[in-house]
Parts: structure tokens; sequence; C-alpha cells
């Protein structure tokens, strides 16, 4: 529709009234699926070691997918008790809580990252990926530890925009691999994927009384109506009206 106005009346210089009256299409809004806090549960008992750790991150801190992979040391605040969330959907930076039982497996993960990485100082291989500008701005920032991806490939790949040779962040197709065969070993009907965790974890925190522009905020919504979605599966299903069967 954008299109076609563009087309006649800023390059033909034509005014079709008819135009006008042509009805935009709205996209459709699917109600997302939600786990409940038992399948959740059952869901993350069926994952161990890294793929655990991962799994939990999306539904303790409501991340994205491609935020848990892309997810930078700097960004971890042990101390403040949070991440932060560079560069997400729409360009957008936004802090999320670290949930406390996460605190100590990801200080155990990075430890064992520190070794990846200065091994790969020692093989002149630790340089990563930094966004604009800043690898001319700052030439040794890519080696420093605080820059180094938490997650990463298990062997170096090369850039496809520089041609250099280096480790990557986890591809993210392995967490959703994982997640596949934790859903069907969980027993778990529904189609779940890394991002219904993230529906669950808004979900759950409307459900404990946390108010709604708060969890907008941890989410990074632009407009709370987008958060609002999540209100649907709150009290009771179907609207929250109990059904007049039930009181027979």
């Amino acid at each position: 529709m954008s299109a076609l106005l563009f087309l006649y009346r800023d390059v033909l210089m034509l005014n079709l009234p008819w135009l006008d009256e042509v009805v935009r299409a709205r996209p459709s809004r699917h109600l997302p699926v939600v786990l409940t806090r038992q399948e959740a549960t059952a869901l993350l008992a069926q994952v161990d070691g890294l793929y655990a750790l991962q799994l939990r991150l999306l539904y303790g801190t409501g991340m994205r997918l491609m935020e848990c992979m892309r997810l930078r040391v700097k960004d971890i605040d042990f101390g403040r008790g949070e991440i932060l969330i560079r560069d997400g959907k729409g360009a957008k930076d936004r802090v999320t809580m670290l949930p406390q039982s996460l605190v100590a497996p990801l200080q155990a993960h990075l430890q064992r990252r520190r070794a990846i990485h200065e091994a790969d100082l020692q093989a002149g291989m630790a340089d990563v990926f930094l966004p604009d500008a800043l690898a001319r701005k700052y030439p040794h920032a890519g080696q420093e530890w605080g820059w180094q991806y938490v997650f990463v490939t298990t062997g170096y790949v090369r850039d496809p925009r520089s041609g250099a040779q280096r480790r990557h962040h986890q591809d993210e197709k392995l967490l959703q691999r994982a997640m596949k065969r934790a859903v069907t070993a969980a027993g778990i009907a529904k189609l779940a994927t890394p991002h219904t965790l993230r529906h669950s974890f808004a979900t759950h925190l409307l459900e404990s009384g946390y108010d709604i522009r708060t969890v907008q905020e941890l989410l990074g919504h632009a407009d709370v109506s987008t958060t609002m979605i999540y209100t649907h599966v709150l009290n009771k299903g179907g609207w929250g009206v109990s059904s007049p069967l039930d009181s027979l």
C-alpha cells in the first residue's frame, strides 16, 4: 500500500482518489505459547551442562535467543545483580535482572571461558567482532576479556565480513535443537521454542503481581500494548471468566 501511494503521488504525480478508500491490511495478532510453571520446571529438568545454563538464562531474564548468544562478558554485573542487553530489537539497550540461582553456575562457566580466552591470546586468535566502528577506534579492544562473547564456538570460524579467522558466538541452532529435545523428553505437547521461555517469563511475572510497566521495561517493549498480550493467561483461561458449566 505504501509503495503504491509513493508511486502514484510522488513519482507519477497522479492523484487517485480511490486509493484513499483502500483498507490497509493489519497484521494478525497471535497469542503466544506460554508454559505453566510446572511445564517450565519439567522442561528445565531435561537439560544439563551449557544448554541448561542458557535455557535458564532465557527463562530467568526474558532475553531473546540471539540476545543470549551475543551476550558479552562486560555486560554481566554480578555486583548489581543485573544484565545489560546491548543492541536488542529495535537497536535498543535495556537492563534485566540476573537470577541469583544462576550466579554460581555463570561464574563457573566464565572461569572456563576465561581459560579458553587465555589460550586464544597465546595463539594470537583472541580477536572478537566489535560493533559499529569500535574496531577502528579501539584497535586492541577486540582482544580484551570484557568484549568476549560469553557463549562461543568450540573452534575458529571465518568471519564473512572481514575474512578473519576467529572465535564467534555460539550457533543459535544448537540451543534450538536442545530445546526441542527437552520439550519432547518432558512430554510437553505445546510447540515450545526458546522464545517461549521469554513469553513464560513475562506471564509468570504478571502472575506474581509485578506491575505491567515493570515487565514492559524488562522485555524492552516500546508500547505497553505489546506487553498486554500476556494478560490473556492470568487467573483463568478464556479471558479470566468462569464457565457457567462450573456453577451447575
